[in-house]
């Protein structure tokens, strides 16, 4: 039996469109004006919560930006707002929900992804691919973001198999980190055929 892993962000779940897009439309939504400063504001906030693993990075970056902004804004219903929107924007190739099924019917599957298990879970449950897999662990879970082997160990502790492989799009995180682990990385690049590509990769080497 072999486990296959996979990425979420930008391996199972895709962003057409730069995040700040999806910001931008959540502040301005709230009828807070936009500008470089608050998007700079936003990102600083929400990787300094996120790489020293605070809770809430999301929240606390939409905190940092009604600070900054000096709104009168709800920050409950900011954050709301910021979640359905990247869901919204957020897609999977056909070729993936093609897949899925049959390598769910011959393997155990799991995703293994950074950042806190709630918000990434609810993508999987938006485009309804939950049911597909085994398990799910989110960096937040065991205390370390990829590449630190605390990810991979969890999925190894979870799904007992003969074989672990890791599909991801980044190669310090989903390549050195699960090599480094054990498991059989491929890395997903995306070209001009898009998301295809990977999963005739997958279907050759397994």
């Amino acid at each position: 039996m072999t486990t296959i892993c996979f990425d979420l962000d930008d391996t199972l779940v895709h962003y057409p469109e730069p995040y700040e897009n999806i910001v931008r439309r959540t502040v301005e939504a709230h009828g807070i004006e936009y500008t470089d400063e608050l998007r700079a504001v936003s990102k600083d906030a929400f990787y300094t919560a996120f790489e020293a693993l605070e809770p809430e990075p999301h929240r606390r970056s939409m905190a940092a930006v009604v600070e900054a902004a000096g709104a009168d804004a709800d920050l409950d219903a900011l954050v709301g707002t910021l979640r359905e929107t990247e869901y919204a924007s957020t897609t999977v190739p056909d070729a993936a929900r093609d897949s899925l099924p049959a390598l769910a019917a011959d393997n155990r599957l799991a995703v293994v992804t950074n950042g806190p298990r709630d918000w990434q879970v609810g993508k999987l449950d938006h485009h309804g691919l939950a049911d597909f897999f085994d398990f799910f662990v989110a960096s937040y879970e065991v205390g370390a973001h990829k590449p630190d082997s605390a990810p991979f160990d969890r999925v190894r502790e979870e799904l007992p198999a003969e074989e672990y492989v890791m599909v991801g799009n980044e190669y310090e995180t989903d390549v050195e980190g699960a090599r480094n682990a054990g498991f059989v990385p491929i890395h997903y690049e995306s070209g001009e055929d898009g998301m295809p590509g990977l999963w005739a990769t997958i279907d050759a080497l397994l």
